[in-house]
């Protein structure tokens, strides 16, 4: 039995939701296929987010990470194609703002994600659900986090499959936070991250049968 790691987020920047951690709370203990979900839903602290990830990773060996954000405007779930070396950005929930900071210093400038980005996609359009590569994670709590994920793969002794998806706002974001902006119900949220889980999945499936 393989072990999948979802992390999600706490609400930040004033908003009082954050579509990711709802998911987190419906998939947490699922299985897909033979694969075991586990969630953890990380602080939006520069600090205490990546540390809470590492936490989790340490406790639970996972054979995939797969970190999720929220990308308010954006219409499509997007996979991250890479994750840069860079803090950046509006304060986090404590309030601390980070200027052209290194998260890992004297680390890689950047990472590429492991996980099957264009399968992803692939998955995704076959149900109907928008999704394109992003190329940007941004430099805020989500790129910090898709780099810390990557950062400690790459260290550990066995494969371990990382990266990083943004999703969009979910309606009831929208409705709380009064602005202007696209919106997902919460249900195709949830079946979209699913989706890529049932990806995963298989993928590892396939590998113990070759």
């Amino acid at each position: 039995m393989s072990t999948c790691l979802v992390t999600g987020f706490e609400p930040f920047l004033g908003l009082e939701i954050n579509p990711t951690e709802m998911v987190c709370k419906e998939i947490d203990g699922i299985y897909v296929g033979d694969m075991y979900v586990h969630t953890k839903v990380l602080p939006v602290d520069f600090q205490k987010g990546p540390e809470a990830l590492l936490e989790a990773v340490d406790e639970l060996q996972p054979d995939v990470i797969l970190a999720l954000g929220l990308a308010a405007g954006r219409t499509a779930i997007t996979p991250e194609r890479i994750a840069i070396n860079v803090c950046d950005g509006e304060p986090d929930n404590e309030g601390v703002i980070k200027r052209d900071d290194p998260i890992v210093l004297g680390g890689p400038a950047a990472y590429f994600s492991t996980l099957p980005n264009r399968a992803f996609v692939e998955a995704l359009h076959a149900k109907s659900y928008p999704a394109n590569i992003s190329n940007t994670a941004g430099t805020y709590l989500c790129n910090a986090v898709m780099y810390t994920a990557l950062h400690e793969a790459n260290r550990k002794a066995r494969p371990v499959q990382a990266g990083f998806v943004h999703i969009p706002a979910s309606h009831e974001l929208v409705i709380q936070s009064g602005k202007k902006m696209s919106s997902w119900s919460q249900q195709d949220l949830t079946a979209a991250v699913r989706c890529l889980l049932e990806v995963i999945g298989e993928e590892h499936q396939s590998d113990k049968l070759s």
